[in-house]
């Protein structure tokens, strides 16, 4: 008996030491936490290099490449490149969506890669065409809700140097 109550006295007087080090490790990712929440407000930049400004119309973008390096290989689906974007403040509620392709669009229905995302960051993927030069540019398309549509153009090597340097070095490969 006075064994059982021995291990619960030692039971009693850890447990607070338990319940302390339960809050005191959450405390520990915190810093992490909120390197990441400045993320999805926009406070931390949108990607490994930026573009800069974008005119579009009536609106003003700023846009990035998500990660410096070669294009992913997604398999079937060939090789991608990822991008971020954000709109104006004054911008954001006037605009329905926003694409982004490499080639002009033949139509508003093949007009690219869907941005989505939070206000301050949204990203898409583009898809590396077979046949695409480092001459060719990103077209970015954005619909408003009036229903007016306005594309432009950004030049590859501007873009996406690292794409510029890959697609030559595939290109010297074959």
């Amino acid at each position: 008996m006075s064994g059982n109550s021995k291990l619960r006295r030692q039971w009693l007087r850890w447990r607070f030491h338990l319940s302390a080090l339960l809050v005191l490790i959450p405390l520990g990712f915190m810093p992490h936490y909120f390197h990441e929440a400045k993320l999805d407000r926009g406070l931390r930049g949108l990607g490994e290099r930026e573009i800069g400004a974008v005119q579009v119309g009536p609106w003003t973008a700023r846009m990035a490449e998500w990660e410096v390096g070669e294009p992913e290989d997604e398999g079937r689906a060939g090789f991608v490149k990822a991008f971020t974007l954000a709109f104006c403040d004054s911008c954001y509620p006037q605009v329905k969506a926003a694409y982004l392709r490499i080639g002009q669009p033949r139509s508003l229905r093949a007009a690219g890669g869907l941005f989505a995302g939070a206000r301050h960051q949204q990203f898409a993927e583009v898809t590396i065409p077979p046949r695409v030069t480092p001459a060719d540019e990103l077209w970015l398309t954005v619909e408003g809700w009036d229903g007016a549509v306005h594309q432009a153009q950004i030049p590859l090597d501007k873009a996406s140097p690292s794409l510029v340097a890959w697609l030559e070095k595939t290109r010297s490969n074959r």
